[in-house]
């Protein structure tokens, strides 16, 4: 059951992502490594928070500043401030996303076999996904908007068929 909930909502995820990305692209661009930083940015707090109010320990042994949320605040203040340099590096991480998309969605169609017969159809979609991101990866500074345009059309497709996949499968 978890398995099941785990794949609908990853679906459900792609499809709100890829529409994002393809109705506000220019700044689902930016909000999205800005969206980033403000994920470095809590977990530094927190942890300097609990750094300064733990209890003092009149033991010899004291605690050692936390340098790792100083820098989880620093590098996420520097994504707030400087979106666009991120983004290059961030066209990377897409194509790598959907790298990892397709061949996890070849895998589990390959394991599939054992207990139902797989339309050849379906593997169509896994594989325009991982040809896409080897696309992303080797060009990604051609067009930047139209590679986040692609990303988030390949994200709705990627999320339709996983939902397709999930509700032909669920009884397996």
């Amino acid at each position: 059951m978890k398995q099941i909930n785990n794949t609908l909502l990853r679906s459900i995820f792609a499809i709100l992502l890829g529409l994002m990305l393809i109705l506000w692209t220019e700044l689902a661009i930016l909000y999205l490594v800005m969206t980033i930083g403000v994920l470095f940015i809590f977990p530094g707090i927190i942890s300097l928070l609990s750094y300064f109010t733990q209890r003092k320990q009149q033991s010899a042994s004291k605690a050692i500043f936390p340098i790792e949320s100083a820098g989880s605040i620093l590098f996420g203040a520097w994504l707030l401030i400087m979106p666009e340099f991120f983004v290059n590096i961030l066209m990377y991480i897409f194509g790598g996303l959907l790298l990892i998309a397709g061949i996890h969605q070849l895998i589990t169609l390959i394991l599939a076999r054992k207990w139902n017969i797989i339309p050849w159809p379906f593997y169509i979609m896994p594989t325009i996904t991982l040809a896409i991101g080897i696309i992303i990866i080797v060009y990604p500074f051609a067009v930047i908007t139209n590679t986040f345009i692609l990303f988030g059309a390949t994200s709705i497709f990627y999320g339709l068929c996983e939902t397709i996949s999930w509700l032909r499968f669920r009884k397996r």
